[in-house]
C-alpha cells in the first residue's frame, strides 16, 4: 500500500457492511411499523377482521349480485352472515340453559362418586381432603368478592373496545365487498409508474394467499369441531355444542391451538367423569386426541399446503413472536401475515426472472433506479393503466 493512500478494505467486510446498514434500516422500519400498529392495534385488528369477512363472503356476494344490484347483494349477504352467527350463539345459550340444572345435579353426584373412588385403593385419599378444598375455594370467593366485582367492572372498557372493533370491522367489510377493487385501483394509481406493475403482481399474490389461508383454516376448524361435537353427542356428554365451539376457535391458532384443544379435552373429560363415569371420560380423551392427530397430521397439511407454504419452524417462530408482540391476536395474525409477505416476495422474484432476456442479462433495476436506463414502463403495457371500476380489476380486498 502506497504511503498516503486510503486503507484497503477486504471485499467480505465491505459486503458485510453494506448488508448491515441496509438491515438496520429495514429493522428500524419494521420496528416503527409494529410500534405504530401497537399504538393503534384496534384499527389493525378491525381491518384484519374486515379482510377475513371479505375473503369468506366475497364468493357469496358475487353469486347474489348476478340477480340483484351489488349494494343489495352486499347488504343481504352480511345480514345473512350476522343472522347465522347470532343463531349459533343463541342455540348454544339455549343448550346451556336447558342442560344447566341437569348438569349441576349430575356434577354434584359425580363429585361425590369421584370422592368415594379416590378414597378407595390405590389412592386412599383422606375423606376430608376434597371437602376441605371446596371450603377453601368458597371462602376465597367470599373474602375476595369485592375485588372480583371491581375487576369485572374495571374491565368493562375492554368490552366497549371489542364492540367498537367489531363495528369498525363490519363497516370496513361493507366497503371492501362493495368497491374494494376501485379502492385498490385508486391506491395503485397514486404510486409512481415504474412501481405499479410490481404492486399489481405483489397484491395479487398477497390476496390469493390470504383468501386461501382464510378458507383453509375455516374448513379445518369446522371439520374438527364437527367431529368433536359428534363424538361428544354420541357418548352423551353434556354441553357437547359449547365444547365443539371451543374446539372450533382453538384451530385458528397454529401450534398454540393444540394445547387449547387439550384443555377443551380436559374440560370435556371432567364433565364426562362427573356425569357418565371414568370409562366415558377416558373414551372422550382418547377420541379428542385422535381427532386432533387427524387434524394436525392429515387434514391441516392437506388443506393448507396449496395456500401456505411455510416451514414448521417458521410457523412456530411466527406464532411465538406474534404472541409476544400482541398476545392472542398476534398469534392469530402472525401466520397469515408471514405467509402473505413470503408470497409477495416469491411472486416479485418470479416476475423479475420472467422479465430477463432468454440468454441471461442484468437484473431489473431496483425501485430507485432510473426507469429510462433499463426495463421499465416502456417495456410493456402497465398493468395498472386503464384500471376502472370493474369488480375484477385487481387484487383488491374483494377479489377472490
Amino acid at each position: 500500500m502506497q504511503p498516503g493512500s486510503p486503507p484497503q478494505v477486504a471485499p467480505f467486510l465491505r459486503t458485510a457492511a453494506a448488508y448491515a446498514w441496509r438491515l438496520l434500516v429495514v429493522g428500524t422500519l419494521v420496528y416503527a411499523l409494529f410500534a405504530l400498529l401497537g399504538r393503534f392495534h384496534e384499527i389493525g385488528v378491525a381491518v384484519f377482521l374486515g379482510l377475513v369477512v371479505t375473503a369468506l363472503l366475497r364468493p357469496v356476494v358475487d353469486l347474489v349480485a348476478r340477480g340483484l344490484p351489488r349494494s343489495a347483494a352486499v347488504a343481504l349477504t352480511l345480514l345473512g352472515g350476522i343472522a347465522l352467527v347470532l343463531g349459533v350463539l343463541a342455540l348454544i345459550g339455549e343448550a346451556v340453559a336447558e342442560q344447566r340444572t341437569t348438569l349441576v345435579r349430575e356434577f354434584r353426584d359425580g363429585v361425590g362418586r369421584i370422592e368415594h373412588w379416590l378414597e378407595r385403593p390405590p389412592f386412599r385419599l383422606d375423606p376430608g381432603a376434597l371437602s376441605d378444598v371446596q371450603e377453601r375455594i368458597g371462602r376465597f370467593l367470599s373474602d375476595h368478592r369485592s375485588t372480583l366485582v371491581s375487576d369485572a367492572v374495571s374491565g368493562a372498557h375492554h368490552v366497549v373496545a371489542v364492540l367498537t372493533t367489531l363495528a369498525l370491522a363490519l363497516f370496513s367489510s361493507v366497503f371492501f365487498l362493495h368497491s374494494g377493487d376501485r379502492q385498490w385501483a385508486w391506491f395503485r394509481e397514486q404510486l409512481p409508474a415504474f412501481l405499479r406493475g410490481r404492486t399489481e403482481t405483489g397484491g395479487r399474490a398477497a390476496w390469493r394467499t390470504f383468501t386461501g389461508y382464510t378458507h383453509g383454516i375455516v374448513l379445518v376448524a369446522a371439520v374438527n369441531a364437527v367431529l368433536v361435537g359428534i363424538a361428544l353427542w354420541l357418548l352423551g356428554v353434556p354441553l357437547a355444542l359449547p365444547l365443539a365451539l371451543l374446539e372450533f376457535a382453538a384451530a385458528f391458532v397454529p401450534l398454540i391451538g393444540s394445547p387449547v384443544a387439550l384443555a377443551v379435552a380436559a374440560v370435556a373429560a371432567v364433565v364426562a367423569l362427573a356425569a357418565k363415569g371414568p370409562f366415558v371420560a377416558a373414551v372422550v380423551i382418547a377420541l379428542i386426541v385422535v381427532i386432533g392427530q387427524i387434524e394436525g397430521h392429515l387434514l391441516h397439511p392437506l388443506v393448507m399446503s396449496w395456500a401456505v407454504r411455510l416451514h414448521p419452524l417458521v410457523v412456530a417462530i411466527s406464532v411465538v413472536a406474534g404472541s409476544i408482540a400482541a398476545g392472542i391476536v398476534g398469534a392469530v395474525v402472525a401466520v397469515p401475515l408471514v405467509s402473505v409477505v413470503w408470497s409477495v416476495v416469491t411472486a416479485l422474484r418470479e416476475a423479475r426472472a420472467a422479465e430477463r432476456p432468454a440468454g441471461g442479462g442484468d437484473p431489473e433495476p431496483g425501485p430507485g433506479a432510473d426507469p429510462k436506463a433499463g426495463p421499465g414502463p416502456e417495456a410493456g403495457p402497465d398493468p395498472g393503466a386503464g384500471a376502472g371500476p370493474n369488480p375484477g380489476a385487481g387484487p383488491d380486498p374483494g377479489a377472490a
